[in-house]
């Protein structure tokens, strides 16, 4: 029996300590007040219950994201990600970039995918510290959750192995022998971005080991005499949260000279996005014959084609054929993200359709969610869910769930929002056994 499964539809509890969230952000009294004020504007971003993963489901991820890497340090690959790529995204100067995003959907147990499936890559993946206070946040309330908490990170160490992340985005361009001393958090209007409590953290993060941090919009910033200023203050190094994937938007022109003269260590940065998350890079990554010429090995290819999606472009040639297969088929604007404009096929109408077919858009095989059962005002509530790994030069570094309702995830959902991820060892019991101590959708735990 899936024992993860079990849970996921039948442990209704409710996990979230809010006192205890509560000093997790606000551990520095320069942030106090961030609770509340996260709890006002919002209300649905984390979830009072956590998500449970079999340790099989955690090992496939892991090796999922080790493969992948190991086909995009190929130089065909890379040839081939990088020949349409803007001339920004082709030189090297060295990171590998910060807080790569690995978003999966979970087999929720009534179709043919076994392995859990990889829908997306993302760069500039946001949410990690928030995750990390959140997982500190929630407690056991029953045998099923201390079971679970045999987890598979070092809750307690995960500031300081983000702060070396950065440091060896540091090291990896400027070497030993320069010291980096001020750090820019970037994001258009970040005082008004949705995770903007995150920034208030990271920058608490910084200056508790000794870095000058500043949070600004990009247009304050300043390419001048061969480097990066904010006002008066040189810039060693931006943490990137822009959208803005090849630095085009005339806003965005400081950083962008910085970035092509190596003035400024800048993580995630053009390259990263362009060998790794633009989403035509799904296409290879999910073609057997792209990946056997390029001498990916069997065991590699295997792993990716049980893992990733068949994706393809959406093209005028083949607008027919996708039309006829669209209730099969999800659709994603190639330099989209935070699923906007990304459409389920069965709902598509002709207008949408001829929009898609004129955009730059890729079909993806379409994969459900998994499910998960809440316990929202007293009432047991199903909600899909997806899982993102947090990673790093190709090591997991966290694992979260966002649950909802809908077509994607939206920080909208009563009872939905980020979960915690549990990770459950694997138990043989006999169908007897897992009926008698297991929950179930007919006979849910609501400890708490």
């Amino acid at each position: 029996m899936n024992i993860a499964d079990a849970l996921n539809h039948g442990c209704m509890c409710r996990t979230l300590d809010s006192d205890r969230l509560r000093a997790q952000l606000e551990k520095d009294p320069s942030l106090t007040g961030l609770a509340n004020s996260m709890a006002l504007a919002q209300p649905h971003l984390f979830s009072r219950s956590v998500v449970f993963l079999s340790t099989a489901t955690y090992q496939a991820i892991a090796d999922t994201v080790s493969a992948i890497e190991r086909v995009m340090a190929l130089p065909a690959y890379q040839a081939w990600a990088l020949a349409n790529a803007p001339a920004i995204a082709r030189p090297a100067f060295g990171p590998l970039g910060a807080f790569m995003g690995y978003d999966f959907h979970v087999d929720p147990g009534n179709t043919d995918f076994k392995s859990p499936q990889l829908i997306e890559i993302n760069t500039n993946a946001g949410g990690a510290l928030l995750n990390a206070a959140l997982a500190r946040a929630h407690q056991a309330c029953c045998e099923p959750m201390l079971l679970a908490l045999d987890t598979y990170t070092r809750l307690d160490s995960l500031e300081q192995r983000f702060f070396d992340m950065f440091m060896s985005e540091w090291r990896l361009q400027r070497g030993d022998d320069q010291t980096l001393s001020t750090i820019v958090i970037v994001d258009d209007a970040p005082q008004a971005q949705y995770l903007a409590p995150e920034f208030a953290l990271f920058r608490q993060m910084f200056e508790q080991r000794g870095l000058t941090a500043l949070i600004a919009d990009p247009q304050a910033l300043q390419w001048r005499d061969g480097s990066l200023w904010l006002a008066q203050t040189r810039v060693d190094m931006v943490y990137n949260r822009l959208t803005d994937f090849d630095l085009s938007e005339p806003a965005h022109q400081a950083l962008h000279e910085a970035y092509m003269a190596g003035a400024a260590v800048v993580t995630p940065h053009p390259y990263a996005h362009a060998l790794r998350a633009n989403k035509r890079n799904l296409i290879a990554l999910s073609s057997d014959d792209l990946l056997n010429l390029w001498g990916v090995s069997p065991a590699d290819r295997k792993r990716l084609g049980d893992a990733i999606p068949h994706t393809q472009a959406v093209t005028r040639d083949h607008a027919d054929a996708l039309w006829a297969q669209r209730r099969q088929l999800f659709f994603k604007p190639v330099a989209g993200y935070a699923g906007k404009a990304a459409y389920k096929g069965e709902k598509l109408t002709r207008r949408v359709w001829d929009d898609i077919v004129a955009g730059d858009f890729i079909a993806q095989t379409l994969v459900p969610p998994g499910q998960r059962l809440v316990n929202v005002d007293g009432v047991a509530t199903q909600l899909k869910f997806d899982v993102r790994a947090y990673t790093y030069a190709g090591q997991i570094q966290l694992l979260v769930a966002r649950t909802y309702s809908g077509q994607t995830t939206n920080f909208r959902t009563p009872g939905g929002g980020f979960s915690p991820v549990l990770v459950v060892p694997q138990i043989d019991l006999s169908a007897e056994e897992a009926s008698a101590r297991w929950p179930t959708p007919e006979n849910p735990c609501t400890n708490c």
